[in-house]
Parts: structure tokens; C-alpha cells; sequence
């Protein structure tokens, strides 16, 4: 198998990586809490786990990935307080948290089949998995980790040596900079929540050793883990945000469940910030796929515009951004196309696309350097017209995902003429950047059974 190196959050550095069984690689990801919708700086995380896939199977591995869908046990606030999410939103919605979480999940699985995200080996949805969820946190009691209150079980962190080794927070800081606990019965405000009790108009319980009750996030991860992967595996991965609190806690109740390394290589993908700042909903910045499809975006321009960057750093998201990223994407296919029938490069050429394909992949396989790998195949494109440069970039396409050398498809001539010219009156209002104008007519057309999306040279519509 080809070497590969990624960065290890836990160990804070580069490592070659060796799979537990090669050829498998077992994966988790951490996935979405179907509450809401995913916005971009959610899928941006996706994008990164969907590069790690891709690069591992191109590398010579077979994959078994997990992906949880919590639609139970994340509560309002990472303290152990508040209400349920799924909860939360059921009431608002004047819906059972089932029909919440149906109607997210068929939104995000239609965001990721847009960004052409291979779906993981594995879609683990918490609540069918709460039986695996309390044997865990059983066991962690009989090994005194855990302990009952009032409201529920919590992990005793003062008993699991290591706490704080992913986020480098040791256990007095945990402690000290705790917030205030609302339940005094636990031992140490930073200790954190297995299993919560619930009260009686809690929408969602179970059956459970301490009465009725619902799991607490963290473990539900570890529980899923366990039952799909093992008591080890190979990979771990995660937005940033996760580090201090989820996969600290799941670190501390995983090995203190199994008493040794459960993830060897932990990876996490960097923020997305909007404008330079944070993406918010009173600052009206928080933006979904339909949204960058409604001021005409592909979905697979937001991909190339997500791998422009690498998958550790920061991704700031600004409008200028967004479409000098679709007009570079649209030019790079239009340069393939073109390649697809133009004759075959002489020796000289031929070999420096060889080393450029090469250099790609090598970046890739150096804790994907998409944006490397994408510089070199820009590189290749600049290069005289010919053949092998659009087989070189069929290949490396299976890392990049972006359809590079699929033809764009043909409109439909039954389109009716009303609908044609609403769609030509959007893209003027589109080139205007009239964006207020541009949704408008884009409800028109959907109102009328169709959909328009936009490309490098005009647009498509589809009727429903």
C-alpha cells in the first residue's frame, strides 16, 4: 500500500500512517444533529472526511466508515443543560422528533450526494443503537466510573488519569474553569453527563436500569463505536470545535470502558468563518447549499472552492470568493472538455504531466494537500492542449470529486418559453448581483415545477 502521512491532533504532529488490519482502515466521523439544517461551514467538515475517504481507497485501502446521526441526547447547552435539540425543534415545529429528524436527515444525504460525498460503509442513527448505549454506561459504573444523581448518571473525570490529553487542558484547569454547576449532587462541575433522566413530558425516553431516560451525547459515539468498529480503530474525525468537550469525553469514557487506546490518529477539520468573522444567525450569515444554489452556485463549485483550503486551516467564506472560485472551476472543466478530443502530446509533455499527476497525488497523501494537488493540476491545464492531460485529470478526479471531465447536461427542449425567459431575466439580475431580484424569479420558476441552476456559460432547467 502507498505511504501516507497524516496530522494526529493527539499527538500534535505528522505520523505515517499504519492501519491496526491492513488492507481495512476502520473510520468515525462524527456526524449531524438532525435538528436543523447542515449549514456550509457543517459541510465544509464533510468535504474534509469525504477527501480522507477518497484518499485512503486511491492509496490502496479498503474503507469501513461509521457516521452517526444523533437524533437524540445533544442537548442546548454542552454543560448537561437545557433541553434535547431534537426536542426543542419538535415542539417549535408542532412535530414528533422522529418526523424532525426524517425531514433533516433526507436534506443533508441530498446536500452530500450534491457535493458528491460518498456516503461512509455505515449511517449509525442513535436511537437505534440506545441498548448498546446502556450496557456502556453500565459498565462504566460497575468500573466505578460512574456515578448516579438526581438527574442522571455522570463520568467521574477525577478517576480517569489523562483527562484533557486531546484538547492539552490538564485536570485542575478542567476543574477550575468549570462553570458553576446547576446539579450540585455532581462531584466535580466538569464531570459529564452518560445518561440523563428524563421528566414526564420529556418527548423521548427509554427504559433504562435508573428509570426512564435518554443517553447523553458523548456516549453515544463511544457506544456506536464500540458495536461497529471494535475496541480499537484507526481514524477518528471531527469539526475543531469538537476537541475540548465530545472527543475529550469520549476519549476518558472509551478507554476507561476498554483500559486502553481506543483511536489511534484523531483529525479535525478547521472553522469556516463568513466575512472574516463568525457564521451567526442574528448577524444573517448562516448559508445552506439552497442558499449558494438560489445566487447561482453549483454545489461542486463550493466543493472546489472548500479544497482551495487546506483541510487544518481556516476557510474564510466571502461572496467574491464563492464566485472567483465557480468561474476558476467552470474554466478548468471548459480546459478539459476541450482536451478530450485534442491529439496526443508529444514525448516532453507527456512526461512532465506524468510528474505533475505525480506531485498531485503525492500532496494528497501528504495529509491532504488538495490544495497542492489542485495547483498541480492547474499546472497540467496551462500545459498545450492534448489527450493525456484530461486522462490525467479523469484520474486524479477520484481524489478531487468534482466531475472535472463529466459533460454538463443538456437542457430540456420541452422547457416552456415563459419559463426561458424568467430563467434569461435571473441571469441578468445574477450578473447584476441582484441577488434580491434573482431569488424572487428563482421562486417563480420553482413554483411553476421547475428548478434552475447555474454554469460557467448560462444555465439549466429542469422540470421537477
Amino acid at each position: 500500500m502507498a505511504k501516507l502521512q497524516f496530522y494526529n491532533t493527539l499527538t500534535r504532529k505528522k505520523e505515517e500512517f499504519t492501519p491496526l488490519t491492513p488492507p481495512t482502515v476502520t473510520t468515525y466521523s462524527c456526524g449531524p444533529t438532525v435538528y436543523n439544517y447542515a449549514h456550509i461551514g457543517n459541510l465544509r467538515t464533510y468535504v474534509f472526511m469525504d477527501e480522507l475517504r477518497r484518499t485512503l481507497k486511491h492509496a490502496g485501502y479498503k474503507t469501513l466508515s461509521v457516521m452517526n446521526i444523533t437524533d437524540v441526547g445533544h442537548l442546548t447547552s454542552d454543560g448537561d443543560d437545557g433541553e434535547d435539540k431534537m426536542q426543542t425543534a419538535a415542539k417549535k415545529q408542532n412535530k414528533s422528533p422522529e418526523e424532525i429528524a426524517d425531514f433533516y436527515s433526507a436534506i443533508f444525504f441530498k446536500d452530500l450526494e450534491r457535493l458528491n460525498i460518498l456516503l461512509p460503509e455505515t449511517v449509525a442513527k442513535a436511537t437505534d443503537n440506545i441498548p448498546e448505549m446502556i450496557e456502556f454506561v453500565q459498565t462504566l459504573c460497575d468500573k466505578g466510573y460512574g456515578y448516579e444523581t438526581e438527574d442522571g448518571i455522570y463520568f467521574d473525570i477525577s478517576k480517569f488519569d489523562g483527562y484533557g490529553k486531546l484538547s492539552r487542558c490538564n485536570l485542575e484547569d478542567a476543574l477550575a474553569g468549570a462553570r458553576v454547576a446547576v446539579n450540585t449532587q455532581k462531584r466535580h462541575p466538569a464531570d459529564f453527563a452518560l445518561w440523563k433522566k428524563a421528566e414526564k413530558n420529556h418527548i423521548m425516553q427509554w427504559k433504562s436500569p435508573w428509570g426512564m431516560g435518554y443517553p447523553g451525547w458523548h456516549i453515544e459515539c463511544s457506544a456506536m463505536g464500540k458495536k461497529y468498529l471494535g475496541a480499537r480503530f484507526d481514524i477518528h474525525t471531527g469539526g475543531v470545535d469538537h476537541i475540548p468537550i465530545h472527543h475529550e469525553n469520549e476519549i476518558a469514557q472509551s478507554e476507561a470502558l476498554e483500559g486502553h487506546r481506543v483511536v489511534n490518529t484523531w483529525m479535525h477539520g478547521e472553522f469556516m468563518l463568513v466575512d472574516g468573522g463568525k457564521m451567526s444567525k442574528s448577524l444573517g450569515n448562516v448559508y445552506t447549499v439552497d442558499d449558494l444554489i438560489s445566487r447561482g452556485y453549483s454545489p461542486l463549485a463550493f466543493r472546489y472552492f472548500c479544497m482551495n483550503t487546506h483541510y487544518r486551516n481556516k476557510l474564510n467564506f466571502t461572496f467574491d470568493g464563492m464566485s472567483g472560485a465557480a468561474t476558476a472551476y467552470g474554466r478548468l472543466r471548459g480546459i478539459l472538455s476541450s482536451c478530450k478530443t485534442a491529439p496526443n502530446a508529444d514525448n516532453a509533455v507527456a512526461q512532465k504531466i506524468a510528474e505533475l499527476k505525480g506531485s498531485a497525488i503525492a500532496a494528497v497523501y501528504d495529509d491532504l494537500n488538495y490544495p497542492l494537488a489542485l495547483g498541480e493540476m492547474w499546472t497540467m491545464a496551462k500545459l498545450p492542449a492534448c489527450r493525456e492531460i484530461y486522462d490525467a485529470a479523469a484520474e486524479l478526479d477520484a481524489l478531487f470529486g468534482l466531475d472535472l471531465c463529466v459533460p454538463p447536461k443538456t437542457a430540456d427542449s420541452d422547457i416552456p418559453d415563459e419559463v426561458k425567459q424568467l430563467a434569461d431575466k435571473r441571469l441578468e439580475a445574477r450578473k447584476a448581483k441582484d441577488w434580491a431580484a434573482s431569488d424572487a424569479l428563482r421562486a417563480q420558476i420553482d413554483k411553476m415545477g421547475y428548478v434552475v441552476s447555474d454554469g460557467k456559460d448560462g444555465y439549466e432547467i429542469k422540470k421537477k
